[in-house]
């Protein structure tokens, strides 16, 4: 008789884990980035003064917590980089050789990607700290940053500017940091990616 209650005890806990796992799962919910109206901006330093451009997403998603973020990835289709502060001669110049070994190799290295590893909420308004990997050909290191999450219904609304150091992924053209003499050519190590992703709730 004991071992009958002890076996109906171990059931009904089972059960109760089950039922919380399973509570805790259904509550997280993937939202889709809409490629065609997400974009990343990069901006890139230089003595001199600065260059700007776009690039576009090959696909990315978003998981949400009761509406709050908790991960999330998406992947940069790095053969659609664009120069926007430039006219169009002068533009395809610096794009071609953007996408050149001297950068960041485009033929051999036609996707960066970035996938989050923690995110720490800084308040109830959607601003989060973002803590997460970036691949840029084929090498991955972190980085940190702050962006904002909204939810409306459901639709998605992130965004967030993060830093990086292209010397750290083996892009060191005009590198005051490895090269001397540079002068006035010197490009500047760290550029901004400042990414604005819509996404639909699946």
């Amino acid at each position: 008789m004991k071992n009958i209650k002890f076996s109906l005890l171990g059931c009904l806990v089972a059960i109760a884990c089950y039922g919380t796992a399973f509570t805790i799962d259904s509550l997280a919910q993937t939202a889709k980035v809409d490629i065609q109206n997400s974009i990343v901006n990069w901006n890139g330093y230089k003595v001199t003064g600065k260059h700007i451009g776009t690039v576009k997403l090959k696909n990315g998603s978003l998981t949400l917590v009761d509406g709050k973020l908790t991960g999330g990835s998406f992947e940069i289709d790095m053969n659609t980089i664009n120069c926007t502060d430039l006219d169009s001669e002068y533009a395809q110049k610096l794009v071609n050789h953007l996408k050149s070994d001297d950068f960041f190799g485009v033929a051999n290295h036609p996707v960066a990607k970035f996938v989050i590893t923690r995110v720490i909420a800084q308040d109830n308004r959607g601003n989060y700290k973002i803590i997460g990997n970036i691949t840029i050909k084929e090498t991955t290191k972190e980085v940190k940053f702050f962006g904002n999450v909204t939810t409306s219904g459901n639709q998605v609304s992130a965004s967030g500017k993060m830093t990086i150091d292209r010397s750290e992924f083996n892009v060191r053209y005009g590198s005051g940091s490895f090269f001397d003499g540079l002068g006035d050519k010197t490009i500047y190590d760290e550029f901004d990616l400042e990414v604005k992703l819509v996404a639909t709730k699946e």
